[in-house]
């Protein structure tokens, strides 16, 4: 095997790891979710920026207000997780620059001053950092069930503002029983991979 990572870790984070769609009642502690986020936070983005956005969702109030929103095969489920995340962009992410990019600070105005530009960078590497949370919430020894088949204008409304795009929700918690489909196909590496 040409992997560094053993086996085990693999099978964690990827082989094994699937969509989770039922969570046993275990709680998902602070400390763990501080714990994934001081691993993922290291994920590469483009300029050293941050424009990953985290709501918790932990209060039964707030639970009943996004759940409302969820697509009606999410919402039973999203309902009875021990946790669940709002993922979103924030667009305003380039006033984090200077103190994210002290080398080049002047990146802010050089490449961010347009809201269009800042809404489609943070969209791309809000994205690349909602995949690291998620491999970073199997990294902590629990499942992930992210979801975007939900009302995102609603949720926004609800929970964020004009500045902050939701991109998805996060069930979270260790797998309940019937926790996973069977694993769909892939494609293979010829199907993917082209070399020039």
């Amino acid at each position: 095997m040409s992997l560094v990572l053993d086996s085990a870790a693999q099978d964690l984070l990827f082989r094994e790891a699937r969509t989770a769609n039922s969570f046993s009642d275990e709680p998902v502690t602070e400390e763990q979710v501080q714990a994934i986020y001081d691993l993922v936070k290291y994920g590469p983005t483009a300029f050293n920026q941050t424009p990953l956005r985290i709501t918790l969702v932990r209060s039964p109030e707030a639970r009943e207000r996004l759940v409302k929103h969820m697509a009606e095969g999410n919402a039973a489920k999203t309902s009875a997780a021990p946790l669940v995340a709002i993922l979103s962009a924030d667009n305003e992410f380039h006033e984090e620059l200077p103190q994210l990019l002290p080398h080049f600070p002047q990146a802010k105005d050089m490449f961010f001053a347009e809201r269009p530009v800042r809404e489609q960078s943070a969209l791309l590497n809000a994205a690349l950092q909602a995949a690291y949370f998620i491999v970073g919430v199997r990294a902590a020894g629990l499942a992930a069930g992210p979801m975007t088949g939900a009302d995102f204008a609603g949720i926004q409304k609800e929970f964020l503002d004009a500045d902050h795009t939701p991109l998805m929700v996060v069930n979270i918690g260790k797998p309940g029983e019937d926790a996973w489909f069977p694993r769909s196909p892939r494609l293979e590496f010829d199907q993917v991979i082209t070399t020039v």
